[in-house]
């Protein structure tokens, strides 16, 4: 008795608004005993009369007209949620969740943000703050369905890695220090450094750029959020090594940017489930794809 039949519901609907098996049955394209048999199946399983059949007209009984009501409801709402699926399936709408790091989100992501705002309104971008290895891990949980990461990554099964852009990593100073025009593993380790912390593929980065001129600096104090990063250095409490990303704001008057020797990249992927993508997804990935580096 729980478990209405949608189909059977319509027709009931359709028979009270058009007073008329026969009517109904021409507007929902059935044969006439279907219809007799919805409207008989219904009231079976109801244990009630639904309809009375007067001889000019078909009109509702007092608990017809009750249910007829209420499945007006339900016949919206499942012609809505079918709209709704529809719309996701061509891509005009539909939710995507993505992990990017702060870096990334400041500077890079607007630009693919306003494009999905402007062809794809219908589209929900969530975004959370995250470091690469949370972001792989969401993308392969399921919790996520894009990921922008630092590269080199290791495979990750069911999630596949493409290369996206690759940002040069400089030096970022405080504006009193005496500083050479380029800056050296040698020349920085004496100073004061601020460093992106321990769990992120950029202070993996500095500490080999640093290792591999055979230097070991220690950190004045780590962080995982970049701005921050800045405005430490603009105060004058260190030197970081921070990627340039295109599109970034002008800098603080109180610091300087230096190129590094040897230089150094900050590589970032894009990685999502492997397997053709839900069309949303394919819509934010095609827009990121947009300002990928050749």
């Amino acid at each position: 008795m729980r478990h209405l039949n949608l189909d059977q519901l319509r027709t009931l609907v359709t028979i009270a608004d058009l007073g008329s098996f026969a009517a109904a049955a021409r507007t929902l394209h059935l044969a006439a005993p279907t219809v007799s048999l919805h409207v008989a199946e219904l009231e079976s399983r109801l244990n009630a009369a639904l309809l009375l059949r007067q001889r000019q007209r078909v009109v509702p009984t007092g608990i017809g007209q009750g249910l007829i009501e209420r499945a007006r409801r339900l016949l919206a709402d499942a012609d809505a949620a079918v709209d709704d699926v529809a719309r996701q399936v061509d891509g005009r709408a539909g939710r995507v969740r993505l992990g990017a790091s702060t870096g990334a989100l400041a500077w890079l992501l607007p630009k693919v943000l306003e494009t999905m705002g402007r062809q794809h309104a219908g589209i929900d971008v969530q975004v959370a703050v995250l470091t690469s290895r949370k972001a792989l891990s969401g993308v392969q949980e399921g919790t996520l369905d894009i990921g922008l990461v630092a590269l080199p990554q290791a495979d990750v099964v069911g999630v596949q890695i493409v290369p996206w852009r690759r940002d040069p990593v400089l030096a970022f100073l405080p504006r009193g220090w005496a500083a050479p025009r380029t800056i050296t593993p040698g020349w920085l380790a004496a100073r004061p450094l601020i460093v992106n912390d321990a769990s992120t593929r950029l202070h993996r980065m500095t500490m080999d750029w640093f290792a591999a001129a055979g230097e070991q600096p220690k950190a004045r104090i780590e962080l995982n959020f970049n701005d921050a990063i800045k405005s430490l250095v603009s105060a004058g409490y260190g030197a970081a090594l921070l990627p340039r990303e295109e599109g970034a704001a002008d800098v603080d008057d109180r610091m300087l940017i230096a190129p590094l020797a040897p230089r150094l990249w900050r590589p970032l992927g894009v990685a999502w489930r492997a397997g053709q993508p839900e069309p949303a997804t394919r819509q934010l990935l095609d827009a990121l794809a947009a300002i990928r580096q050749r």
